[in-house]
């Protein structure tokens, strides 16, 4: 059969995303026609306005944006955590630091034109959400990109001037196109438009709707 892509928007800093990413892997493992299916990362910022240095706690951006009290935050945060430990990931947000993601970008689109995207993106998502790096900072995202089979040399590079600004900025071009406004977004086909970490049955569906001809 033809090849099936699906486009997912994601930002490495977004807890739900990982989540999304793990219910997609388990519709994807059960999907007769897995081998056909090819997978594009897109990029997309939550805040684009973050600092690159800032050093801020989840529970203390909600305070500071939303109002939410630091127990709410907590208990938020704890519900994000238990739905994360029923996918099989380790959690502490804690720990996590919602810094600007411009450069994790670049380096993700890097990574597809080596076909690392995915451990890349891997990568990425745990030392946030268990590990509390920072994805803002060179140095870890240059140790990042080498753990997932990136060479350091260009990594730095990449990241010492503007390779793959054009592509991040594309990607959310793309995603206003599409509607995109929310994270993780899949699309299907660029077709079937769906948003959340979706159950794994949904995800299966589209995916098979995307085989039947239009």
């Amino acid at each position: 059969m033809n090849e099936i892509t699906v486009e997912i928007w994601s930002d490495v800093i977004c807890p739900w995303c990982f989540i999304g990413k793990r219910k997609f892997e388990a519709a994807l493992a059960d999907f007769e026609h897995r081998d056909s299916v090819r997978v594009r990362w897109r990029s997309f910022e939550l805040d684009p306005t973050t600092p690159k240095d800032i050093d801020e706690t989840i529970a203390e951006r909600m305070l500071r944006r939303q109002g939410i009290p630091p127990e709410h935050a907590a208990q938020l945060l704890a519900g994000v955590t238990a739905t994360a430990a029923a996918e099989g990931l380790e959690y502490h947000l804690d720990k996590a630091r919602p810094v600007n993601t411009f450069d994790a970008h670049r380096v993700v689109h890097l990574a597809a034109d080596r076909d690392l995207a995915e451990p890349f993106q891997e990568r990425l998502m745990r030392a946030y959400t268990a590990e509390g790096a920072s994805l803002a900072d060179r140095d870890t995202l240059v140790r990042l990109g080498t753990e997932s089979g990136l060479d350091a040399a260009e990594v730095g590079k990449t990241l010492d001037g503007d390779d793959y600004a054009d592509a991040v900025r594309e990607d959310e071009d793309r995603a206003a196109r599409l509607g995109v406004s929310a994270v993780p977004s899949f699309v299907f086909a660029e077709t079937y438009v769906t948003s959340g970490a979706q159950p794994v049955e949904t995800l299966t569906d589209l995916l098979r709707r995307s085989t039947v001809p239009r």
